[in-house]
């Protein structure tokens, strides 16, 4: 999950583990207040700070979100409640940050007013679908990792959409994502990908992170020529093919795959920028575990870290 964003130079109120809040103590002019880990089951009022841009109620039992009135708020940070529906937030005009993850959402909605939403992580709790974003053209980033998501749909309208994060879902499909031209970081871990597609629009994609899939081949990666990072671990690829041209790859990661072939490790070396690498719990190491860095580093030459260690014949 992405660090919560607060806005520039605010001074804020802190209260946590426990301590007595007394929200009348405060100057109504405070423009940032965290009440962390205080075992709300309320609501806090705080209708009285006109200038309050920041407010975080993490870590607490609340379970409902109240009709909000806060006009300058541009972050709400509500991670870890027992929150059971996105309500009360038709009047956070101004809201640029959205972090309701770690609490028991099943529907995205109530959110057709933040027009100037940016950033928004519901990861670890109950969604099915992804809906509910229509009015939400200024998203840069969403996380809906650790849900019951099956299928990448309605946000193909979002595009300016940077870094996109649903792992840990029960994705089948690589899909609904071809619009987003600014898309830089690609997140689909664990989910029941068996295919690599739908990469070649996005030509500004630095990360794709597809590790505990299905996937065989790597065929569907030949377009995507500006990735540095690509996790493909924990997979059950064979062969490492139609990986060349990726001239701008810097991290690989392709551990517990089913690799055996070291003739495979040719087209790596190809890779000029190639500077970490991951093979390791693959046939090519278990087969011949004495030889097995020195053929490796020998075939790359560019490698500087192989599976964590500094690289040395």
């Amino acid at each position: 999950m992405s660090e919560t964003k607060e806005p520039k130079d605010v001074e804020y109120i802190e209260f946590e583990l426990n301590e007595p809040v007394n929200l009348n103590d405060l100057d109504e002019n405070e423009d940032a207040i965290e009440l962390i880990n205080n075992r709300l089951k309320v609501f806090p009022d705080v209708s009285r700070f006109h200038n309050l841009a920041y407010l975080s109620l993490r870590q607490n039992l609340l379970v409902e979100i109240p009709e909000l009135d806060i006009p300058n708020l541009e972050t709400l940070d509500l991670y870890d409640n027992q929150i059971t529906a996105i309500k009360g937030l038709d009047k956070l005009t101004k809201l640029r940050v959205l972090d309701l993850s770690q609490n028991r959402i099943t529907k995205i909605e109530g959110l057709q007013n933040l027009v100037n939403l940016e950033d928004l992580s519901l990861t670890y709790n109950k969604i099915k679908k992804i809906e509910g974003l229509e009015n939400n053209l200024k998203l840069a980033q969403l996380e809906l990792g650790c849900n019951k998501i099956s299928k990448i749909e309605n946000i193909s309208h979002l595009e300016h959409m940077k870094k996109l994060h649903l792992g840990k879902n029960k994705i089948k499909v690589m899909e609904g994502f071809e619009t987003m031209k600014e898309l830089e970081i690609l997140g689909l871990a664990a989910n029941r990908i068996t295919k690599i597609e739908n990469l070649c629009t996005l030509s500004n994609l630095r990360e794709l992170h597809i590790s505990e899939q299905g996937i065989k081949s790597l065929e569907g990666l030949e377009n995507v020529v500006s990735i540095e990072l690509l996790d493909l671990s924990k997979n059950m690829i064979s062969k490492i093919t139609n990986i060349e041209l990726l001239t701008n790859l810097t991290d690989l990661y392709l551990n517990d795959n089913e690799i055996e072939d070291i003739q495979s490790l040719n087209n790596l070396g190809k890779l000029k920028k190639l500077d970490t690498l991951y093979l390791e719990r693959n046939p090519i190491q278990t087969n011949d575990p004495a030889n097995y860095r020195r053929k490796v580093i020998i075939s790359i030459p560019s490698l500087s870290q192989l599976d964590a260690t500094a690289c040395r014949v």
